[in-house]
């Protein structure tokens, strides 16, 4: 710090007190001196202060866990359209194992001075994670936007898909079809939205006379192969509908069931979660709970320039009401069947 003070007031010609004042935002200094003195900052290579940094860039950051599942290069296209439409220009920021953390992500949008963060399917998602990032991003009252399900002491406007209405739409439509053995396949055990729809199963099985037990769910990574395996084990148990957090844990579970020499839907039934791109081009055709993804990528922007433009916004969760999309993935319950 006495070398940067040194150096600047060297380059200015000024003494160290009246650069430290600018440098501290202290009164009693005119604005020729301040310009000059932000000036060498820049000319020398120094960072300038927070408090001096001026206007945020016209940058947002999009931070996403990956881009394998379709359901995210989908959101991101709604967001960064809806952002350009508001003359601002998105940021893709792509988590990837063993590499670029979302931690890092967030030191690196600070540091080019960005004007907010919308975040989908991040760490706040899940409840035993590190959420130490966030904070930084309260510090410098950054505006920032959560799309779905946050654990709930991090306070920042959320836009989500009802998780509730989702889980009740895919086992109403399964024991409509008459399953009775309904099983469930799902995030991680701290994955909130996962814990959502979990719990609302678990109350709709209660209500109906549906068996539920901790047999009946499987947790797993969000991938084809995390869906095979979870079904599999499921198979095992004599489970013939599958109700699923994602669309490609649905696929691998359709996969589990061919790998066992069963039929979908003859023999069992499947629904998904999304509807992502091309779920209606898979044999079968996938049933799935769809997000309206459209209008939570708009809705998550507005909230973001609300903020921006210094609105205040509480931090509530604003929730989307999802949809279910039959296809050929269910169909009803062979009775007397055994599966394996």
């Amino acid at each position: 710090m006495t070398r940067r003070l040194a150096e600047v007031a060297k380059k200015v010609g000024m003494s160290e007190a009246t650069v430290s004042r600018v440098l501290n935002g202290k009164p009693g200094v005119s604005e020729a001196t301040r310009k000059a003195v932000l000036t060498a900052l820049d000319v020398l290579g120094y960072e300038r202060p927070t408090r001096l940094r001026g206007n945020r860039a016209r940058l947002v950051g999009l931070v996403l866990p990956e881009l394998q599942n379709p359901i995210f290069p989908a959101f991101a296209e709604v967001v960064g359209g809806a952002l350009a439409q508001q003359g601002f220009t998105s940021v893709l920021c792509t988590r990837t194992v063993g590499g670029v953390s979302e931690s890092d992500y967030v030191d690196l949008l600070l540091s080019q001075h960005v004007s907010g963060v919308v975040f989908a399917g991040g760490m706040y998602a899940q409840r035993d994670a590190s959420h130490e990032h966030y904070g930084r991003i309260l510090e410098r009252r950054l505006p920032a936007v959560l799309v779905n399900a946050a654990v709930e002491h991090l306070g920042f406007p959320q836009v989500s898909c009802d998780d509730v209405a989702a889980a009740r739409m895919a086992a109403g439509h399964l024991r409509a079809l008459g399953h009775e053995r309904i099983g469930m396949i799902l995030g991680p055990p701290d994955h909130m939205p996962s814990r959502r729809r979990m719990d609302a199963f678990a109350a709709y099985a209660g209500v109906h006379g549906l068996e539920f037990t901790d047999d009946s769910v499987e947790h797993t990574m969000f991938s084809l192969e995390g869906g095979h395996a979870a079904a599999a084990r499921l198979l095992r148990r004599g489970f013939t509908g599958f109700v699923c957090g994602g669309d490609l844990l649905a696929l691998g579970a359709v996969r589990a069931a061919r790998r066992a020499g069963l039929l979908v839907p003859r023999d069992v039934s499947v629904i998904g979660y999304d509807d992502s791109a091309l779920m209606n081009c898979t044999e079968p055709p996938l049933t799935t709970v769809r997000q309206p993804i459209e209008a939570m990528g708009r809705a998550a922007v507005d909230l973001l320039i609300a903020q921006i433009d210094a609105v205040a916004v509480p931090g509530d969760e604003l929730l989307f009401e999802p949809e279910l999309v039959v296809r050929a993935s269910t169909a009803p319950a062979r009775r007397g069947a055994v599966l394996v």
